[in-house]
């Protein structure tokens, strides 16, 4: 995973628990044969992309609010 990715994907999702948990579950759709958002440059891993796609904006999340989780 490049360290810088993980910098710039950081100042979009200021969370850490949150971008891991983001980045794990595109990691798990990549690796399943999604297909990346963005460019895929040489030496890129699965969490480099999704990292990118943080970056890019092209990949959001959503919190869920108490009621959506108990319903």
């Amino acid at each position: 995973m490049m360290s810088h990715l993980v910098d710039e994907a950081a100042k979009v999702i200021t969370n850490v628990p949150l971008l891991i948990n983001v980045v794990s579950r595109r990691v798990r759709q990549l690796t399943a044969g999604h297909t990346p958002m963005v460019e895929v440059k040489s030496r890129m891993g699965f969490a480099d992309i999704a990292l990118q796609e943080i970056i890019e904006g092209k990949l959001t999340f959503t919190l869920k609010s108490e009621e959506e989780l108990l319903a």
